[in-house]
């Protein structure tokens, strides 16, 4: 049985309601974390599959292999992915920024828009509560609930929607998770891994054409003013279509232009082959 991970914020119930209403059944062991910790989890060989960070995949694509369909991406604003400043981002030379240790993307991605889009540099600090960095006024980068949280608290002018920025840099998506599995399972049990991504298409189709449940189980977890959660789920993007892999693509260059990787990673997702 797929030992498999799922994000444990809110982005993540679009796809993963249907199982936990019970009108789907996941074919393997569902455990819940942030992505850091999933991302480690799923390389130490401890999960088989899972949403992990974009850049985690990058980082180690000839160790996984990319799974078709299904990512956490935006087509513009992201919302849950910020970096809170009362300075613009291009006044942020020399800055030191608090940072989540949950995020790979995320921190990544604000790097490349320091350095790429503002041609300034910072320094990161990870700090166990950034959004209390924020509160006193230090930059921060927050991602998930925390983010969302901070959109409500902080006024509009400091909130730096990293997701935005991105699109109107590059006119592109943004690509902050994406399923992988680990090679050796790919290789091993291709039936298992192709029953489990179509159980989550099934899924994310579900939460889809039932947005209003989801809102409620979302409101159930996390309470936040009415519209929050519906306008949230707008700007999310599940699908990891071509629009999604141009904009992961970019990405993936960016990072090699800046040093982080050394090569570009596969984006077309792996061809299963069952039965053979």
């Amino acid at each position: 049985m797929l030992r498999s991970g799922r994000i444990a914020y809110t982005n993540d119930l679009p796809i993963y309601a249907a199982f936990d209403e019970g009108v789907l059944r996941y074919p393997g062991l569902l455990r819940a974390d942030v992505p850091a910790a999933l991302n480690r989890r799923l390389l130490a060989g401890e999960l088989d599959l899972s949403p992990i960070s974009a850049f985690t995949y990058a980082a180690n694509a000839e160790r996984l292999v990319l799974m078709p369909d299904l990512c956490i991406g935006s087509r513009d604003m992201a919302w849950s992915v910020i970096c809170v400043s009362r300075r613009p981002l291009a006044l942020l030379d020399g800055a030191v920024i608090a940072v989540t240790a949950e995020s790979a993307s995320g921190l990544n991605l604000l790097r490349l828009l320091l350095e790429r889009r503002y041609r300034v540099r910072a320094s990161f600090e990870v700090s166990d509560d950034p959004f209390a960095a924020a509160r006193e006024g230090r930059p921060a980068l927050l991602i998930g609930d925390r983010a969302i949280d901070a959109q409500l608290f902080f006024p509009a002018e400091a909130v730096h929607d990293l997701g935005l920025l991105w699109h109107e840099w590059t006119g592109l998506d943004m690509v902050y998770a994406l399923w992988a599995a680990r090679r050796e399972v790919f290789t091993a049990q291709p039936g298992a891994l192709a029953a489990a991504m179509r159980m989550l298409k099934e899924a994310r189709a579900w939460g889809m054409t039932h947005i209003a449940r989801v809102i409620e189980l979302a409101q159930a977890t996390h309470p936040r003013p009415t519209g929050v959660y519906e306008a949230y789920y707008r700007t999310l993007n599940f699908e990891f279509d071509q629009r999604a892999r141009a904009g992961f693509l970019r990405y993936c260059e960016e990072l090699r232009a800046v040093g982080i990787l050394a090569s570009l990673p596969a984006v077309e997702p792996e061809v299963f082959v069952v039965g053979c």
